[in-house]
């Protein structure tokens, strides 16, 4: 079948390489080349190495996974192999001719050529839409590129005045208590200051007399901001950095420069010392503004929901202070706990607030109306600082979501026995439990117990699977975007509940099946490829278009937030650029591909 008209002046017409100058597409036509092929034939399939790329001039082309499952069936102007190509040649579909097809077949050495010379193509197949920072501003990156390595520390028997003597030769403010078996505590100058002189310690006694045993402590991958956090809300100076039980590092106040801290670190400081409600409220007014900042420094996706996220973290803590000042000692230990975006850490310029309460089991009846009057205090402290009311009540204010530990555990038990719909969405939900503020041991030999259980059971584990395939990604029926077809988001696409949600799902599921204590959405995913969940190949994938949808999301909402609009989950995809709308259909279309692997129990693409 003839071509209508040259090949490259058919490229010309193709994004990217329309943006390509005449003379790269006349350096072309010596490179590709046109090739008919019959229906019934296949391109390749999965497992063959694959070697060109395809540009679809006429006909129609079939792309299925390992299942058989159609993940794409492409037409003119669409291309395929790319995915191979840039993944090192290993097909990962079954490419079959549908209807008789002529296609231009550009070799991989022309491709990568392509790709290092010509920004516009480089862009096009940067499938990670990578246009974020790598960690290059302080806040944002681990501290164990910040950290001393090198920590002085002494042995819990050691004399204070031999540790003060050392700390005053070395000029630091600190010294960290270990021995062959852990990290055990760290004594600052204002230890020794206030238990020492003030208080008359006897400066022969051991140094672990006077020491803050486990104090707060950070791994070597969190962020530089989790310790500006850590800092400005509990008004301390030093954090160690401990991988396991072992300390590998020391972070303090003069290793980091203020002028440096985002302002994220100043709201959290704002919040912390706020007098009541309405005084936090002027400090998360500023959110929406931080948000646009975070997004416009370049910041990754999973770092900029992570600073939003602990805000409201402290908003919360800072709230059960209050109510606990206002209402006395509670009368038992208690857990404060947050689900939904804020329990996964993934909150962005507009949330709701999902939270519960786990009491202790010595509570007694005549202790319920403290909790249920800290629990209204709380939530709507947090309603007056913009996280309003859910919907749903997913709170601690409703008596069924503020119980005894004893009763969460009959709960989870229930749930996974007896997988009605309820059940499904209410596991779901709290499947994405985070400790918040209160006894975190409360809620350690649940979280382990509920996914030992759950994880035994296949009935339920089939039922999490189907719930989690309940939000399916906004692709019709030859895999173009599909839009809200009524409505006031007519036209629309949805990236909360059919962009990231579905992947959210996905996570929880991979969660359930290894039995991993993350609950980030993006943790969970690495997790999983870590453990063997998800296959590498697939789980990269994945990766990659969860990015993808969760970064635009945030670009939308900052640009809605930039022209004085609340910030929303909808979109008009004819605001996106060709280039955008390709990459994210193409994302779309891996969100599908693995809720088919995990729907038909294969678990990830090959």
């Amino acid at each position: 079948m003839p071509l209508p008209g040259p090949l490259t002046q058919f490229l010309a017409s193709v994004h990217p390489y329309d943006n390509l100058p005449d003379t790269a597409l006349a350096a072309l036509a010596d490179k590709i080349d046109a090739r008919t092929f019959p229906t019934g034939e296949t391109v390749f399939t999965i497992g063959d190495t694959v070697t060109n790329l395809y540009v679809i001039v006429e006909g129609e082309v079939e792309i299925t996974d390992e299942t058989g499952v159609q993940l794409s069936l492409l037409g003119p102007r669409n291309s395929f192999g790319e995915r191979a190509l840039l993944r090192g040649g290993e097909a990962t579909r079954t490419a079959t001719i549908s209807n008789n097809a002529t296609m231009i077949v550009v070799p991989s050495t022309t491709l990568f050529k392509l790709i290092g010379t010509h920004a516009p193509v480089a862009r096009f197949f940067n499938r990670r839409h990578d246009k974020r920072a790598d960690g290059k501003d302080l806040t944002t990156m681990p501290v164990e590129k910040l950290m001393s390595r090198d920590p002085v520390t002494c042995t819990p028997d050691t004399p204070i005045r031999e540790a003060a003597r050392e700390m005053r030769d070395r000029r630091i403010s600190s010294v960290c208590i270990a021995d062959d078996a852990a990290f055990r505590g760290i004594v600052t100058l204002r230890d020794m200051n206030g238990r020492v002189v003030v208080e008359g310690h006897d400066p022969e006694a051991a140094i672990s007399t006077i020491m803050t045993a486990a104090p707060l402590t950070l791994g070597p991958k969190a962020l530089v901001t989790d310790v500006l956090h850590l800092m400005v809300e509990r008004g301390i100076g030093h954090i160690p950095i401990v991988d396991g039980a072992n300390l590998v590092g020391i972070v303090t106040q003069t290793d980091l420069t203020r002028a440096q801290a985002m302002s994220s670190a100043d709201l959290v400081g704002r919040v912390a010392k706020a007098a009541n409600a309405e005084e936090m409220a002027r400090a998360t007014a500023d959110i929406p503004q931080l948000l646009v900042q975070l997004v416009e420094t370049g910041n990754r996706h999973e770092v900029v929901t992570r600073l939003i996220t602990d805000i409201a973290d402290a908003a919360t803590r800072r709230l059960l202070k209050l109510a606990e000042a206002e209402l006395g000692a509670p009368p038992v230990p208690y857990l404060w706990l947050a689900c939904g975006s804020q329990g996964r850490q993934e909150q962005t310029g507009v949330s709701d607030q999902d939270n519960c309460l786990i009491l202790s089991d010595d509570v007694k009846d005549t202790d319920l109306p403290y909790f249920a009057e800290l629990a209204k205090f709380v939530s709507e402290g947090l309603d007056t600082c913009g996280y309003f009311f859910c919907p749903g009540d997913m709170m601690a204010t409703n008596p069924r979501w503020c119980q005894p530990l004893k009763v969460w555990r009959d709960y989870f038990r229930g749930w996974i026995a007896n997988p009605d719909p309820e059940a499904q969405m209410l596991a779901s939900v709290m499947f994405d439990l985070r400790p918040i503020g209160g006894d975190e041991t409360l809620f350690e030999d649940l979280q382990s117990d509920t996914l030992n259980r759950a994880t035994k059971n296949s009935i339920f584990t089939a039922h999490m699977i189907s719930n989690s395939l309940k939000h399916q990604p906004p692709l019709g029926l030859l895999r173009g975007l599909a839009t809200i077809r009524s409505g006031d988001h007519r036209n629309q696409l949805d990236l909360k509940h059919n962009g990231v949600v579905p992947v959210v799902d996905l996570g929880r599921v991979y969660a359930l099946q290894g039995q991993l204590r993350a609950v980030n959405t993006r943790a969970r995913l690495t997790a999983a490829i870590d453990k063997g969940v998800v296959s590498k190949s697939g789980g990269a994938d994945l990766l990659d278009a969860y990015d993808l949808i969760a970064t635009m999301r945030l670009e939308h909402q900052t640009a809605e937030i930039k022209t004085g609009q609340k910030p929303t989950n909808y979109l008009d995809p004819s605001a996106l650029s060709d280039f955008e709308r390709s990459h994210l259909r193409d994302a779309f279309v891996v969100v599908k591909t693995m809720q088919s692997a995990v729907g038909s129990g294969k678990g990830a693409l090959g």
